[in-house]
């Protein structure tokens, strides 16, 4: 089936306004003073010494350590200092993918969305063992079936590894982290689908624990490494917990990754343009934190963020056409439709339990026609007046394009700078396609490209 796309112009007309009744724009910069980890890799050492049962292994141990779908910065990091550090042991440390059903829900998928994110058996000095075999261990209070890999289950000792964060669909004591990681990422395909099922009707918030308690005591699961990032996207704390103290001590992490988590500084917009949405960048696509919509069943939306309209321009290639979370958007640039792998989206939607997200919204074969169509949606009689802001994904907060009524509301913020005003400009009816740096630092890393390719040049 060819999808043939709305007429580009008819849409257009539906609009008086023009890109000339758009107001101008400016490059602003998010100024956030935030703790950070100077030495991941010497943090990550302390976090494993905090794990006792390791001393208790015989030399030659195996040790699965996981790794999940999300592109955290230091997690490479983390990862390969886990396997040093076991080897050091003497230890026999090995990576296996812990996901549910990303990389749709095989074991080359799987293998490949950690290459993407740079964890292969060369950047991990270790065996990357793929599967999605999963056997049933335990069930829950209503006989819903608990799996576990049985990567995890033939090891000798199993570590998690994982971001603590708030999640994109629910609220609880845990959301993101090493809770999940052991039901979601532990289960396989088969987990995360029976997990979900179930939190459809007892709640996320309730069933992942529960499950947890069982998994603990079904599998070798000896503790686990916890990252808690900051709004940068970089580590401000690294934590090893044992089993036996997961369940008390990661809610107490999960409220310091909340004080650290990236936002907008502004709570209402009538646009928001999003350059892309991904895997590696939510599990969802898009952080529904940073949005303001959940499109979660059962589960209650925000009042605040409120963002009038969503514009979502692509999807990004390590997600390998996964567009899980498309249907949070109201407008969709036809790029991002053209990219899409349906199989891998619904896959990942049928598991996760929510199919709306994966609803395809209005699609405009131009960013002109999506602005245009979107002035006409937000209720804003004068397009001058229109709120917008345009961030590259929800995960790179930093710098962000605003219009000038959000500049003029920012004005008083000191975590604010305006870096470079422009006029609002199209090119062929597109937006420009690198527009967080200012034209100085472009014309800097231009100069830097040219001297390098000159010096390429004269080496050959």
């Amino acid at each position: 089936m060819e999808l043939e796309l709305p007429d580009a112009e008819r849409l257009a007309a539906l609009s008086d306004a023009t890109p000339a009744d758009l107001p101008g724009v400016a490059l602003l910069e998010h100024v956030r003073d935030h703790p950070r980890v100077d030495d991941v890799p010497a943090a990550t050492r302390e976090a494993l010494d905090a794990i006792p049962a390791l001393d208790a292994l015989p030399a030659g141990a195996e040790v699965g350590i996981t790794a999940g779908s999300r592109g955290i910065h230091d997690m490479p990091t983390v990862l390969r200092t886990m396997v040093d550090a076991l080897r050091e042991r003497e230890l026999e440390p090995f990576v296996f993918p812990a996901m549910g059903s990303h990389g749709g829900a095989t074991a080359e998928g799987q293998r490949e969305t950690l290459a993407a994110l740079g964890v292969t058996a060369e950047t991990m000095g270790c065996e990357i063992r793929s599967s999605m075999a999963a056997e049933r261990v335990a069930d829950d209070e209503e006989g819903r079936p608990i799996y576990a890999a049985e990567d995890a289950l033939a090891a000798d000792a199993v570590l998690l590894a994982n971001r603590v964060k708030a999640h994109t669909d629910f609220r609880g004591r845990y959301e993101s982290g090493l809770v999940k990681m052991a039901v979601i990422g532990l289960g396989k395909q088969r987990g995360a689908e029976a997990t979900h099922n179930a939190g459809l009707v007892g709640g996320l918030d309730e069933v992942i624990p529960e499950r947890a308690a069982a998994l603990f005591e079904a599998t070798p699961v000896i503790g686990g490494v916890a990252v808690v990032e900051n709004a940068d996207d970089r580590a401000a704390h690294v934590e090893g917990v044992p089993v036996d103290e997961i369940f008390d001590r990661e809610p107490a992490l999960l409220e310091r990754s909340k004080e650290l988590l990236p936002t907008l500084p502004v709570s209402e917009l009538d646009l928001l343009v999003v350059d892309e949405l991904g895997k590696e960048i939510s599990g969802t696509g898009m952080d529904t934190n940073v949005l303001g919509r959940v499109l979660y069943h059962n589960q209650p939306e925000p009042d605040v963020p409120s963002f009038t309209r969503i514009y979502v321009r692509g999807v990004t290639e390590a997600s390998h056409g996964n567009g899980i979370g498309i249907g949070l958007a109201d407008v969709v640039h036809a790029d991002l439709v053209a990219d899409l792998d349906l199989t891998e989206t619904y896959v990942n939607v049928v598991t996760s339990g929510e199919p709306s997200r994966a609803r395809i919204p209005l699609i405009a074969e131009r960013d002109e026609v999506a602005l245009r169509v979107a002035a006409s949606t937000t209720g804003v009689r004068d397009p001058a007046d229109l709120r917008i802001v345009r961030i590259p994904n929800t995960l790179e907060l930093g710098r962000f394009v605003a219009s000038e009524p959000v500049v003029e509301e920012l004005a008083d913020r000191d975590d604010v700078r305006v870096l470079e005003r422009r006029p609002f400009e199209l090119v062929d009816g597109e937006l420009p396609t690198d527009p967080y740096e200012t034209a100085a630092e472009a014309a800097r890393a231009s100069e830097s490209e040219s001297e390098s390719e000159s010096e390429t040049a004269t080496d050959d």
